[in-house]
């Protein structure tokens, strides 16, 4: 059995640790955003029927505007970034990786299950979170000079303007996008890897036919449709962020980085913390790497008292 690897969320658990009921529950251990895109209505089809070739041509084309994604870029969408993540290292060339970390462990654990050596030079493969998980550090264009680079910028939908999709029509360059963080729609299963045709088409041969449900297509399509509401959700995300900040601070963290989709602070005893938020039912995330470093999420805009009472 393969050992469990350190994520947020663990709800059940924090449960049964200090009681309560999943209502009672304040999660603020994952990057998701809390507003998350409203449900449009769809097509019975979308249930009942196998996903025919038109709804992944609607959906490819609306991502590709929506991201400005270059015309000599290939795309392919999946059950999540999750299950690109794990298919990659099976469609690129063999050899060393670096990823520069700490960063979000998929990566890691995905090349090395597939017999990669993972290492610190950078010249074969690199992979990059952008912006990083968990301390939200931004990439340039001058960082990336591997044969095969992976760029994940499942959170970078808060700052477009900061996104690299640009390198993905390099050789040898795929970038990641996600539905479950900026769209706050986790449970939608909906990822995209974007960049050298080569190796999209080998995922696609890897990923096989119908890899992405008729809802998440249908809902997919219309959230990328959709720019005004991404523009209104960054807005808000960035007054939530500065609202947290100045709550958690004034309490006597040292901000450390983040996203607008979740912040990373410096305090004393991140476990005791963990434990005293726990204690009013706000769950938190914890790094057994950094004893110091507790990261939150932003609350629901009715959740706001929750927190501070728990603070």
């Amino acid at each position: 059995m393969s050992e469990k690897r350190d994520h947020g969320g663990g709800l059940d658990a924090a449960i049964a640790a200090f009681g309560g009921q999943r209502a009672d529950w304040l999660d603020l251990s994952t990057g998701i955003n809390p507003v998350p895109y409203p449900i449009p209505n769809m097509p019975q089809d979308a249930w009942t029927a196998l996903p025919d070739e038109a709804a992944f041509a609607r959906l490819y084309a609306l991502a590709r505007s929506f991201w400005n994604v270059p015309e000599s870029a290939a795309i392919i969408g999946a059950t999540g970034a999750s299950a690109i993540i794990a298919a990659l290292p099976r469609v690129i060339p063999h050899g060393a990786v670096c990823i520069p970390g700490p960063t979000y462990n998929e990566h890691g654990a995905a090349f090395a299950a597939s017999g990669w050596r993972l290492g610190q030079d950078p010249s074969h493969a690199l992979v990059a979170v952008h912006p990083n998980n968990p301390d939200g550090h931004i990439w340039t264009v001058s960082d990336f000079e591997a044969a095969y680079t992976v760029i994940d910028e499942s959170f970078c939908d808060v700052m477009p303007d900061k996104s690299l999709i640009h390198l993905a029509a390099r050789p040898g360059v795929v970038v990641l996008k996600s539905f479950g963080k900026f769209w706050g729609l986790a449970g939608l299963r909906l990822g995209f890897a974007i960049g050298d045709p080569q190796i999209i088409a080998k995922l696609t041969d890897l990923l096989g036919p119908w890899q992405i449900s008729g809802p998440a297509l249908s809902i997919g399509a219309e959230a990328l449709a959709d720019p005004a509401w991404a523009d209104e959700t960054r807005a808000r995300l960035a007054t939530d962020t500065l609202r947290l900040d100045q709550l958690v601070t004034r309490n006597g963290a040292e901000l450390v980085g983040g996203t607008m989709l979740f912040r990373l602070y410096k305090v004393k005893d991140a476990q005791a913390v963990q434990d005293r938020l726990a204690q009013h039912h706000v769950w938190s995330r914890i790094f057994p790497y950094a004893p110091e470093w507790i990261r939150l999420g932003l609350p629901a805009p009715d959740r706001w008292a929750q927190l501070e009472s728990a603070l």
